[in-house]
């Protein structure tokens, strides 16, 4: 397996903040009734109109309108979302193992040997090449340097300061800016009509909970992910979780559907992703009884964002849009389906 495409498992073992919202000026035309009125007419409004976004719009309204052959219960609306590639970015890394790259430049002083040991000393000078040429071996003491041997109160203060600063190294974003405008929209309009929304992930759930809740409205409790050990402790008489570096639970692919129910109990009737790592939890979901939805968010816009799929080791699409019209799965164009990608786009 190509070095790169062992990133997301050797990640997964680990375990904020508004969206920085942009002061675009409003139209002056548009009055704050009138903003009201559109934002009850079109809970969508940065997708564009068309067979994409309608398909959504009539799965919601038969699934959630009394009398309808298709109504599901209130206790049954369960959607899951993955998390990198679908509600944000993840070229050119994952944004964790930004966060990792990032932690060990600032760890540095208190550990003068890694100016020496690998692959510490290869990070530090920014040889990204000899990083990766030490194989999962090499990411995984990454990892586990910078996500272990703290609290978990610890590592999520770590986790809010780095999104508070932390800039993507080609937009120049913060990284909380780089989540997507229109999948915002999607995780509000379905809890406008209540479906309770989750995140499956294969990122670290200790990583991620910190922020989601006021980037995503989705709570701490509603996040499932791949998870290092940790342990109870006392320090200084007060109790507290120590995490450990050891792998837990691993929230990827056939873990996905484990993990949701294990952690939630429930089936999913609406489930979003990017990538085949996302198939079987696609595939899940979309076998159920009754009315069903899946859908893949396809990276088709190099302007605006990035192009990859099939040929990527970042977000690997292959499997999933073969299949996609044997499951009924939308596949979502991100190029065509959406108007903007980021919430500071015109």
């Amino acid at each position: 397996m190509d070095l790169k495409a062992n990133l997301k498992a050797v990640l997964l073992v680990s375990t904020s903040l508004l969206i920085i919202s942009c002061d675009q000026p409003q139209p002056k035309t548009e009055t704050p009734a009138e903003k009201t009125v559109a934002a009850q007419t079109d809970p969508l409004p940065s997708w564009n109109d068309g067979a994409t976004k309608q398909s959504i719009i009539d799965f919601v309204t038969k699934t959630t309108t009394a009398g309808s052959a298709d109504f599901i219960p209130v206790a049954a609306r369960i959607a899951c979302f993955d998390n990198d590639g679908t509600l944000w970015g993840e070229q050119p890394l994952y944004f964790q193992f930004f966060f990792a790259m990032d932690r060990i430049k600032g760890m540095a002083p208190q550990h003068p040997d890694w100016k020496t040991k690998q692959p510490y000393k290869a990070l530090l000078e920014g040889d990204m090449k000899t990083v990766m040429a030490g194989g999962e071996k090499a990411l995984l003491q990454i990892v586990m340097a910078t996500h272990s041997g703290m609290t978990t109160d610890e590592f999520s203060k770590t986790v809010k300061d780095w999104m508070a600063t932390a800039t993507h190294p080609v937009t120049k974003k913060h990284y909380n800016e780089m989540i997507y405008q229109p999948m915002v929209e999607l995780l509000n309009y379905l809890r406008s009509n209540n479906y309770k929304t989750f995140i499956v992930s294969g990122g670290g759930v200790d990583f991620m909970r910190p922020w989601v809740e006021q980037a995503y409205g989705i709570p701490p409790d509603q996040v499932v992910g791949s998870s290092g050990k940790v342990k109870y402790d006392t320090l200084n008489g007060k109790p507290v979780l120590m995490k450990l570096p050891e792998i837990n639970f691993i929230d990827d692919k056939e873990g996905k559907p484990v993990g949701i129910h294990q952690y939630i109990g429930k089936r999913p009737v609406f489930t979003a992703g990017n990538s085949d790592g996302d198939y079987a939890m696609l595939q899940y979901t979309s076998t159920g009884d009754g009315p069903r939805f899946g859908m893949i968010v396809h990276h088709t816009d190099s302007a605006r964002e990035y192009a990859y799929d099939r040929s990527s080791h970042i977000g690997h699409l292959e499997k999933g849009l073969d299949d996609a019209v044997k499951y009924k799965w939308l596949v979502v164009d991100m190029k065509q389906d959406w108007k903007k990608i980021y919430s500071s786009d015109q």
